[in-house]
């Protein structure tokens, strides 16, 4: 059976990366996270004490950082230099800096190469802010996602309640996700758009099984075409 790509763009806690994992796993696709990618690089600095304003020490970093995903049980964890981070790079301390370091053309020229090579073997659903109209600009398949502010800041809160214990603030979550709006909406390089051809998903009144099964009888449908 013919393979193609998946591209599922989108803002923050819509649901992108649960619904892109489910996919895969129905497909027997590969789970490629573009996000997580950019959360691992800002652990990195953080772990090593490199301040986001400091060009110089992110250029001489940059060639340090590994990342891969692998399977662990039926889901992907990311791993930044052989250590699984998927735990650490979804903590509130990561997530309030990541979209600046995402901005950073070298950064995204980094990743941007080893997701490309990552999806040239197809059979990939891949999902971020810029994987329709930079990184697989030619997937056969695209979706754009999008939530009500207030419903993705409750998910949130829900998330890393899940996570981490923590009962975090929704006044401080609902700021920190309409900052990240504001800085990949509006950043130079690869800023967050819906390419005209991506089949807009609004996920506030849907349910989680309701998106999977969308985008995977969208993409039955082109592969039984295709073959």
């Amino acid at each position: 059976m013919k393979k193609i790509n998946i591209a599922i763009d989108g803002y923050s806690a819509c649901g992108k990366s649960s619904t892109a994992k489910r996919v895969a796993q129905r497909l027997g696709y590969i789970y490629i996270d573009s996000g997580a990618m950019y959360r691992a690089v800002t652990l990195y600095l953080q772990h090593h004490l490199i301040d986001i304003d400091n060009l110089e020490g992110i250029a001489q970093a940059l060639p340090q950082i590994q990342i891969d995903f692998r399977k662990a049980g039926e889901v992907f964890h990311t791993f930044l230099n052989g250590v699984d981070v998927e735990q650490e790079i979804r903590q509130p301390a990561v997530a309030a800096q990541v979209s600046e370091v995402a901005a950073m053309s070298n950064v995204r020229r980094m990743l941007v190469e080893q997701q490309q090579k990552m999806a040239a073997q197809k059979g990939v659903v891949m999902e971020g802010r810029d994987i329709g109209s930079v990184v697989m600009p030619d997937a056969e398949l695209k979706f754009f996602m999008t939530a009500d502010v207030d419903v993705r800041t409750k998910r949130r809160q829900d998330e890393l309640l899940k996570k981490s214990g923590k009962l975090f603030p929704l006044e401080e979550l609902k700021a920190n996700l309409q900052h990240r709006d504001r800085i990949d909406s509006t950043r130079e390089d690869s800023p967050l758009t819906r390419v005209p051809d991506a089949i807009e998903i609004d996920t506030t009144h849907i349910t989680l099984e309701e998106q999977i099964q969308l985008i995977c009888d969208k993409a039955m449908a082109l592969i039984k075409q295709a073959d």
